[in-house]
């Protein structure tokens, strides 16, 4: 089976920018990738990128990993969504989650509060905004179209979006996170994935949510987003994903609520994820790095030869994963180059 491919750029700015980054997606467009996906947190917004790659290119789809729904009304991504796909000729794939609590409260000021709850009912808000089968009339618990008892009155998308439905995928990775992604959503994009761990770390999880949305695994596009890099330098490889890997289990939230510690105990790292966790907040920053490893590393990412690469591979097609984000370690401009040309063959055999 083969997969797909997406290249994920992450954020502007922080990962390629200007004509390194226009370079780079029409390179992987050449070789025969899918998808290109961006970023946003609080820096570069993944709207106006994408719209800007979508003048510089002609057939790759545009995907959103992700927006943030504490960073704009439904309303507004879906004007958003409906304006670049119809731009793009029909290459826009939206991608949501509610980030977390540091950022939703502390940048965008908006409460952390039933943050999987909003998210569902924000999807179902641009559903309804796209199909533009009549006007919105939305009064959920989270979003009112319009405002009871204000001055407003229901609208409709006031252009013909060129397709009436959008492609709509979530980020997530927390129990009842994945379950409402199999049961709203086109598409799931998991980070921090370990292939290995797959079934039993989300299995479950998956079927709930797809049972109770009256689904089945075909109406869901696994997608995860995966650190790669093949041949290379690749001991610098892995040490770019461990710095990565102790911001996130050290930074990437509270003592109390971390996702991807949280998760780090369900593929079997707990005591790694725990002493990573305590020395980077005590300010051990080299300790931490010092304390994350390669097993852990290896596990959530796609780094060696082209023939362990390719191995390795075969674990994804076995799990019945749709698509490969993938994100190339390198940052020489020859070595990424060869890591997207590789994978694109490795994945087509």
């Amino acid at each position: 089976m083969s997969l797909k491919l997406g290249l994920y750029l992450g954020y502007w700015g922080i990962g390629p920018k200007g004509e390194d980054a226009i370079d780079a997606v029409k390179f992987a467009e050449d070789v025969g990738y899918e998808s290109v996906w961006v970023a946003e947190s609080y820096g570069s917004d993944c709207v106006s990128v994408l719209a800007w790659l979508a003048a510089q290119t002609e057939k790759i789809n545009l995907g959103a990993a992700i927006m943030q729904v504490p960073a704009r009304p439904p309303a507004a991504a879906a004007m958003a969504g409906a304006t670049i796909d119809t731009l793009s000729n029909g290459r826009f794939m939206f991608g949501f989650g509610p980030s977390g609590p540091q950022v939703s409260e502390g940048w965008y000021g908006v409460p952390y509060s039933k943050p999987w709850g909003r998210t569902k009912e924000y999807v179902e808000v641009v559903r309804e905004i796209i199909a533009r089968e009549e006007k919105v009339n939305h009064q959920g618990e989270h979003y009112q179209l319009p405002l009871p008892d204000g001055q407003g009155k229901p609208l409709k998308l006031n252009f013909r979006p060129l397709r009436n439905e959008i492609p709509i995928f979530l980020g997530a990775i927390g129990r009842r996170s994945v379950e409402i992604a199999a049961e709203v959503a086109d598409g799931w994009i998991p980070i921090f994935f370990s292939v290995d761990k797959f079934e039993e770390a989300w299995g479950e999880h998956i079927e709930k949510g797809l049972a109770a949305g009256g689904r089945t695994r075909a109406d869901l596009e696994i997608s995860p987003s995966v650190q790669v890099a093949i041949d290379g330098d690749l001991e610098a490889a892995r040490n770019t994903v461990r710095m990565g890997l102790v911001l996130y289990l050290g930074g990437m939230g509270s003592k109390k609520t971390n996702f991807y510690v949280d998760l780090s105990h369900r593929f079997g790292f707990g005591d790694v994820a725990d002493e990573v966790q305590e020395r980077f907040q005590s300010g051990d920053k080299e300790g931490a790095f010092k304390a994350l490893p390669d097993e852990l590393v290896n596990a959530v990412s796609l780094i060696g030869t082209e023939e362990e690469v390719s191995e390795r591979l075969g674990r994804f097609r076995e799990n019945g994963i749709d698509r490969l984000i993938a994100t190339p370690v390198h940052p020489e401009v020859d070595q990424m180059r060869h890591t997207v040309e590789r994978l694109a063959a490795l994945t087509k055999d």
